[in-house]
């Protein structure tokens, strides 16, 4: 008998009158809001300005969404097309259901999007932004915690997770993968601000490490899980795509040490004020450019000055007094492919 656990909360909903509060839906809210507001102190750290990320993040939340749910569909189907089941479930991501594999490659394209609206590099943007994404990640974690979702093995351990009885789910305890991972998350933020502030990445080297680092945790946590999942050689899908992206995020660390060593300078190009490019407009309406040493149409003639223009020594004398204007294993459960 284990007479230490860690309990699962009796329900993952709290009914706030008609409005449901999802303890879910909460976590993945409290990892964005964390996730912008550390990306944002990095931000202006480097040199940028404060609400850039904030900016940005407006396209790449909502991108992330769609594919971190899309790529739990696309790999788990069976769970909402096949026989008895109703597809119409596909669309209540409330339920839990969100591949980071799907999450991150979708919500780059947003942040891409962002990015050049603002006319600065992704690759600085991403710098900054990940070990605010993983510490993200260690919150929304907790949303499989409301959820009795992504739980391992069973085990007597003293911090097993107590699962109560419910729909594909067996009463016990089993391993909590999700708090595994989410202490995995944790250590990854770390070590990313470590390495960036040991080692200067930039380039987008940071958000690589972070990618690297976190598929290292994710596929032996994957060997824990028992919800359902497919297989190819043996090695559960997401073992396959966590080797996958491991190499591809190590390949470009040491590409792009190579050809672009160091940080950038300015992640941030300062954008001119409205109307400043009408003030610093040296050129002419046909494009032209004038010359400075050419004179102009009303220019008096060399050595004869014009009427009421003092002398050259009387135009370089200040007048007296004058001032300067400017001023200067065992029991299934529904599969989850977060």
């Amino acid at each position: 008998m284990n007479l230490a656990f860690i309990p699962s909360p009796s329900t993952g909903v709290i009914e706030l009158g008609p409005i449901p509060l999802r303890g879910y839906a909460f976590c993945i809210i409290i990892g964005v809001f964390v996730a912008v507001w550390f990306g944002n102190k990095r931000w202006i750290a480097r040199g940028g300005k404060a609400g850039t990320v904030a900016d940005i993040a407006v396209w790449a939340v909502p991108f992330g969404l769609v594919g971190g749910r899309l790529y739990h569909v696309i790999t788990d189907y069976q769970l909402y097309f096949s026989d008895g089941e109703d597809w119409v479930d596909a669309f209540k991501i409330w339920e839990g259901g969100l591949g980071i594999w799907g999450a991150v490659a979708l919500g780059a394209v947003g942040a891409w999007i962002g990015c050049r609206r603002r006319g600065i590099p992704l690759p600085a943007w991403a710098d900054a932004l990940a070990p605010g994404l993983a510490f993200a990640q260690a919150i929304g974690r907790w949303g499989n915690w409301f959820n009795q979702e992504l739980y391992g093995k069973p085990t007597d351990l003293p911090w097993a997770l107590k699962i109560s009885e419910g729909t594909n789910r067996v009463a016990g305890t089993y391993h909590p993968t999700f708090l595994y991972e989410s202490l995995w998350c944790v250590g990854v933020a770390l070590l990313v601000i470590w390495a960036d502030r040991r080692f200067k990445l930039g380039h987008g080297r940071a958000f690589a490490l972070y990618v690297a680092a976190y598929c290292v945790g994710r596929g032996w946590i994957e060997y824990m899980r028992v919800d359902e999942a497919h297989h190819v050689l043996g090695l559960r899908l997401n073992v396959w795509t966590a080797i996958v992206m491991f190499v591809l995020a190590v390949t470009y660390i040491v590409i792009s040490a190579k050809v672009r060593p160091g940080r950038e300078e300015v992640v941030e190009p300062d954008l001119p004020a409205d109307g400043a490019e009408d003030e610093v407009d040296t050129g002419s309406s046909d494009g032209t450019t004038p010359d400075d040493d050419a004179p102009s149409d009303n220019a008096p003639s060399e050595g004869t000055p014009s009427e009421g223009t003092p002398s050259d020594e009387a135009s370089d004398a200040p007048a007296a007094g004058a001032k300067d204007p400017e001023g200067d294993g065992a029991a299934p459960q529904k599969a989850d492919r977060s």
